[in-house]
């Protein structure tokens, strides 16, 4: 089930809804966890036993790990088995495949290797679990001693499956105690319809796009084909991924909880680093916390660092996929953050914020291309056609139709990626001193009626993350 479907908008989330808020608060932590549990089911009916499995093991292993509180080497030896066995289990699941593939692929060898299903979520709710058992073994925070409530942490249904990545320390009192009311509902609301106008107008619809080009023999595409297609995955990941998390925060903020925003307006960014410190937040923060600065961080020699930023980039590469494509674009972005440090940092601040923006937009279109090609030597000869190798001239027909048909789409993407949108709406609409909360209220619900009519006519609903 996703957030973007007809199913979760008019029957899951107004049921839940309904009997979360007429249940009384003692049990309204069961009601999210039961629902939470039936939202997974619906999509994964065999994997929510795993997950439910996740949940046991990692609660009994915090709980050891407490009880252990003052024997440090039972302590660390139960911190080092219960990380051991989350990553064992995901890189199973996610990783067995490749392994295999490439094992035969270097030693021309004929293993078999079945295919095995992603449980969708796993990253997502491996990283949270993982978050948890780290902080209690350094006091971080106090364990969690209700089964029930640390259940919740790991599968409340808002951001189970694409995050943002909770971690423990953000929403331990929340799980507890939180406060609900009408403008808390009525914001969540706001985030919610915009994450969806987001994700079904603007996502679904440049993704035809990208979907036309991709489908085209690549010996066809010209330059301004491939450009063009680059820029429709660029929009569409964007809008896919952002109005996912918003919708997530949205419905945290209706249930009463506070989650910290997943994305700030990457496309702004002047800068690798920057945009990084602005695309997916939640993952960045995650592996800034649990493996940078454990590894030194950036308080290191410069051989040290250079190593600890390779090794980040290397796991967020896999973290996002089993495949060389993403262990390229891993050590793409940690190669480019590491340049921009150490050699060209300086002397690109004095150039004009303009190129300064567009030298970096490129950069992440062009790191778009491993993320979206079905192999490497695909990935390879795509960029290469971006820049007119192989390519079939500098524009055909193709690429003046799609240019023309998707201009308009492709600049709305283009205004939409930036906070003025935002900002003019926020000026005209909701500034104190106006206010015209009635006229605020009716574009919200124009975009909605709107996204709900995209939804029952259209069959394109395609969510990206899922498979990460």
């Amino acid at each position: 089930m996703v957030f973007s479907s007809l199913v979760f908008l008019f029957a899951f989330l107004p049921v839940t809804l309904a009997v979360y808020y007429l249940a009384p608060g003692r049990i309204k932590n069961l009601i999210l966890l039961l629902a939470s549990l039936i939202f997974y089911a619906w999509g994964e009916p065999v994997y929510v036993i795993l997950m439910m499995l996740s949940i046991l093991f990692n609660y009994f292993m915090g709980r050891d790990i407490d009880f252990n509180r003052e024997d440090k080497n039972k302590k660390r030896a139960s911190l080092v088995l219960a990380v051991a066995v989350n990553l064992v289990i995901l890189g199973f699941f996610k990783y067995y495949g490749f392994f295999i593939n490439t094992v035969n692929g270097i030693l021309h060898l004929h293993i078999p290797c079945r295919e095995l299903a992603l449980p969708i979520g796993i990253s997502f709710y491996t990283f949270q679990t993982l978050s948890y058992i780290i902080d209690v073994y350094r006091d971080r925070v106090n364990v969690q001693k209700n089964i029930l409530h640390f259940g919740l942490y790991v599968c409340l249904f808002p951001q189970l499956i694409a995050g943002p990545i909770v971690k423990y320390v953000d929403v331990a009192d929340q799980i507890e105690q939180r406060s609900m009311n009408l403008n808390k509902f009525g914001s969540g609301m706001v985030y919610f319809v915009r994450g969806l106008g987001k994700k079904v107008l603007l996502a679904n619809n440049i993704g035809l796009l990208y979907d036309a080009v991709a489908g085209m023999e690549l010996s066809g595409i010209s330059v301004l084909t491939a450009w063009l297609g680059a820029a429709a995955y660029t929009f569409q990941i964007y809008f896919d991924f952002s109005g996912y998390s918003d919708m997530a925060v949205g419905l945290g903020k209706m249930l009463g909880f506070h989650f910290f925003k997943n994305f700030d307006y990457p496309y702004r960014s002047k800068s690798i680093t920057e945009f990084w410190r602005r695309w997916h937040i939640s993952l960045s923060t995650w592996f800034r916390d649990y493996l940078y600065i454990p590894l030194g961080g950036n308080r290191v020699r410069v051989e040290r660092h250079i190593f600890n930023i390779m090794v980040v980039w290397l796991l967020t590469g896999l973290w996002h996929g089993a495949s060389w494509n993403f262990v390229v674009w891993g050590l793409y972005y940690g190669t480019l953050l590491l340049i921009e440090k150490y050699i060209t940092g300086r002397w690109i601040k004095q150039l004009p914020d303009v190129l300064q923006h567009v030298i970096t937009m490129v950069i992440v279109m062009i790191g778009w291309v491993f993320f979206f090609s079905p192999d490497l030597s695909y990935a390879v000869s795509y960029i290469g056609h971006m820049f007119g190798v192989g390519s079939a001239g500098i524009a055909g027909r193709d690429a003046v139709y799609y240019l023309l048909t998707n201009a308009v789409l492709l600049l709305i993407c283009a205004v939409g990626s930036t906070p003025y949108v935002h900002q003019i709406f926020y000026a005209l609409m909701l500034n104190p001193k106006k206010k015209h909360i009635y006229s605020a209220v009716a574009v919200y619900a124009v975009i909605f009626l709107i996204s709900v009519s995209y939804l029952v006519s259209a069959t394109y609903n395609p969510f990206l993350y899922f498979r990460f």
